[in-house]
């Protein structure tokens, strides 16, 4: 029998919206959920004979128990409703059950929808008062925002996302050489520049290693250039011993810096100067904020 894994919380917080606290977390697949007993404690209600009505079903939070409000359900949110979200709270003790942030707002429509139809009784008030309160929040700031800046999870998300780009791109361990650059990417180069080509050598200057981290390393993904640098420093001489593309992943770096490639070569074939070229490839790859410096070359650098 298959049973689901529990998740952990990494972020908690209180979501605060006028008098109203909302107890919210960020589980470790980055899901958002508001505590159940919280959601059910700012509309000020508990687990009541309504919900032994609707057979005894305690998966429904309590705000939405009343038979009254069935009216106002469909069946796509019936079904996300009645199944909260187990998870181990960050700071320990018995698992606690949520529901996905987007979910509230729509819990909320659905008290102002019975409301519309007359389903409402008098004494589901506050029940209103409350839903209104929270959608006029919630419409000022995108929920998710309001829970990750409540969770503190706002200054991790960026690096968790280029931590998986990262382990998309970059291999764990160095692979074999193999050509990557078409001798195309440099011929251009070397067009554009006024630089004179020999295709029998492979002897470039200095420079078009800096020119190659600008063009391709530093706009194929986020951080990749900073992480190669890493994983394949230079020597005391400052030179590198393998390639950067040796550390990329076969499945995906690879891949990707063979397309990224292509759409170089096209922009290089199309340009007749290098600033036009350049400023070609600014607009259509730009640089995933790197700045590098590029100087023009003096004689002596295009002659080492």
């Amino acid at each position: 029998m298959y049973v689901e894994k529990i998740l952990n919380a990494t972020h908690e917080g209180i979501l605060k919206v006028g008098a109203r606290e909302l107890p919210c977390a960020v589980l470790e697949d980055s899901t958002r959920v508001f505590s159940a007993r919280g959601i059910n404690r700012a509309f000020g209600q508990t687990r009541t004979e309504a919900t032994k009505r609707l057979g005894g079903d305690r998966r429904l939070p309590a705000v939405l128990a009343s038979s009254n409000l069935q009216a106002a359900m469909d069946e796509e949110f019936l079904a996300i409703a009645t199944r909260p979200i187990q998870y181990h709270p960050k700071h320990g003790g018995r698992s606690a059950f949520g529901y996905e942030a987007t979910l509230l707002p729509k819990m909320c429509e659905v008290v102002l929808d019975a409301a519309k139809l007359g389903a409402l009784k008098p004494s589901q008030q506050p029940l209103l008062e409350t839903a209104e309160l929270l959608l006029r929040g919630f419409a000022q700031v995108g929920v998710i925002a309001l829970v990750d800046e409540a969770t503190g999870f706002q200054y991790d998300r960026q690096r968790h996302a280029l931590e998986k780009i990262l382990e998309k791109f970059i291999a764990k361990e160095l692979q074999p050489w193999a050509k990557q650059f078409p001798d195309e990417f440099y011929e251009e180069m070397f067009r554009l520049r006024r630089w004179p080509y020999d295709p029998g050598s492979v002897k470039r200057p200095a420079y078009v290693g800096k020119l190659t981290n600008d063009l391709v390393y530093a706009r194929l993904a986020p951080a990749i250039l900073d992480e190669l640098r890493a994983k394949n420093p230079p020597d005391a001489k400052g030179r590198r011993r393998h390639k950067h593309h040796q550390w990329l992943t076969d499945d995906i770096g690879h891949p990707k810096l063979r397309e990224h490639l292509a759409a170089v070569v096209a922009l290089e074939k199309a340009a007749t100067n290098w600033d036009g070229f350049y400023r070609g490839i600014q607009r259509a790859l730009p640089r995933y904020n790197q700045t590098i410096p590029l100087d023009l070359p003096d004689k002596n650098e295009l002659e080492s």
